[in-house]
């Protein structure tokens, strides 16, 4: 598997991105990834590259986004930080990702058994941690607001997913211009630690 070139990735549209991203999860699941020789790669993709999407994903060991989407260098921008949360750098990155980068699909992808939900459910206050879960509370409110039951962390963590797309757009004229004008797609997916799937939202 070679990399994409200019003239593919333009090519792409945002929904045949997001079908690149589908189809790779479902070889991941089914142990059928594809061979890609990663040095080629690394050659290829040494004085530029071409990543089709991007993904802002939790910092999670378990949650390795080239691996879970069968994707190899070059292929995807990735974006991880603790909870998927969005700040200003992460905006900037996502900015970067397509506006100047071309991709054409952003995916926010949250993860059940989330250790920053479960922390920002459960209050936790530590040194720069404290700021990094208070931007995980409002899918605690959502959660709360349209539930009588007790917390599911998993359903605050598909919460999270939903806030961080709201505030891309609220907050990212630029991504949210692009989005209108048909150039990219924002799109929400809960990853399943147990059965590899990745659930979209």
């Amino acid at each position: 598997m070679k990399t994409l070139s200019k003239e593919e990735q333009a090519k792409l549209t945002p929904q045949c991105a997001l079908e690149l991203l589908k189809k790779g999860n479902q070889r991941f699941m089914e142990n059928n990834r594809l061979h890609r020789d990663l040095v080629l790669q690394s050659n290829l993709t040494r004085d530029n590259q071409y990543p089709f999407a991007a993904l802002l994903g939790c910092i999670d060991s378990r949650a390795p986004a080239e691996h879970i989407f069968d994707q190899g260098i070059g292929d995807i921008f990735n974006v991880r930080v603790a909870g998927n949360i969005v700040n200003e750098d992460v905006l900037g990155s996502l900015e970067y990702a397509c506006k100047v980068g071309g991709s054409k699909v952003i995916l926010v992808m949250g993860h059940f058994g989330c250790g920053a939900v479960t922390s920002a459910i459960k209050g936790v206050e530590m040194g720069n941690i404290t700021a990094l879960l208070s931007k995980i509370k409002p899918a605690i409110e959502m959660f709360k607001a349209n539930n009588t039951r007790d917390i599911d962390v998993n359903e605050v963590a598909k919460y999270n997913v939903f806030n961080s797309i709201d505030r891309i757009r609220k907050e990212s004229s630029i991504l949210s211009q692009m989005e209108k004008e048909g150039k990219i797609l924002i799109q929400g997916g809960i990853y399943n630690l147990s059965s590899g799937e990745v659930c979209f939202l």
